[in-house]
């Protein structure tokens, strides 16, 4: 049995599928933090609570017993956490430290008596922040730019002190700015999307020359998959890229082809903790989990696209007279 920590959220709810879809039985488990609303998150399980193999707990990993939950599972997906580099600083860090490392820790210490269960942890490339080397390798030194990719970063050192300590199954994943159907709405190309659809302005921060390893979230959750039993995995840290470095402006006129117009593009200063760059090198990733990304920025985005038209035509037809 599988357990999937953050299975509302928008790759954690695509995982749960995946494995209820290849005949697994998981035990889903979120606490549908506030970062945005729960009706998208409730909508995100809607085809995961139509498997009979799927139960879903509300559950807080930085407060509620865990020890009950972890027994009866073999695998844990830990993707729960409090996402977003701008929303990072100020008086939400609380609810970073919270969810991000005093979960983390709070779900280790849960599995510890079971140190042959596997735990896969879901970190980010937030950690990496203005790399040396592109593309980067897992050994890079890892220079935070944000409160998010500092918790992640803390979170990954919890994962191996359980390891080193406890000989905890733990395998790192960090994906690079994934997105598709789903994504959080904070996440810029849902904003695009959305406001491609809605002809309303679309704001870049900085000069959108930035370029991003852009990951579909089909391609994040096989690698995720693949962790699952890859026998040389265990307390390996693998990079989850999509392939290819792309700007954010080629992206902005992929969306406008998707549109068919141009859009209306606004510019406005760099965000805190944005990188300028990222891009992962995923040999690790391709020699022990047998990861190779498969869809092109292009079709994601269309995919995401179509869903984000979807969505609109819902909303619409259910304000309409």
């Amino acid at each position: 049995m599988f357990l999937v920590s953050g299975c509302a959220g928008f790759v954690g709810s695509h995982l749960t599928e995946a494995l209820l879809e290849q005949g697994g039985a998981v035990v889903g488990i979120d606490c549908f933090s506030d970062n945005y609303p729960r009706r998208e998150k409730v909508r995100n399980l809607e085809r995961a609570q139509s498997w009979d193999q799927f139960s879903f707990l509300p559950v807080d990993l930085s407060r509620d017993d865990l020890q009950g939950l972890v027994e009866g599972c073999e695998t844990f997906f830990h993707l729960a956490a409090e996402p977003g580099v701008r929303a990072s600083w100020g008086d939400r860090f609380e609810l970073y430290l919270r969810n991000n490392v005093l979960g983390t820790q709070r779900l280790l210490e849960a599995i510890r008596p079971w140190p042959g269960k596997r735990l896969i942890y879901a970190s980010s490339s937030s950690i990496y922040g203005n790399a040396e080397i592109f593309p980067t390798p897992e050994e890079a030194t890892p220079k935070p730019l944000s409160p998010y990719g500092m918790t992640k970063l803390a979170a990954e050192h919890l994962c191996q002190l359980y390891r080193a300590s406890y000989g905890l199954d733990v395998v790192i994943l960090r994906y690079f700015t994934v997105y598709g159907p789903r994504q959080r709405p904070d996440m810029a190309f849902n904003i695009f999307c959305r406001r491609a659809i809605n002809d309303e302005p679309l704001i870049v921060f900085g000069d959108g020359r930035q370029t991003r390893d852009f990951t579909f979230v089909g391609d994040a959750v096989a690698a995720t998959r693949a962790a699952t039993n890859a026998p040389h995995a265990a307390g390996g840290v693998y990079n989850v890229g999509g392939g290819s470095q792309v700007s954010l402006l080629r992206a902005v006129e992929l969306i406008e082809d998707l549109a068919g117009r141009s859009l209306d593009v606004r510019h406005v200063g760099r965000g805190h903790g944005d990188a300028i760059d990222t891009g992962a090198d995923t040999t690790r990733a391709r020699i022990d989990l047998g990861f190779v990304p498969r869809v092109g920025l292009r079709d994601g985005l269309e995919a995401e696209f179509e869903w984000m038209l979807n969505v609109h035509r819902s909303l619409s037809g259910r304000n309409a007279p």
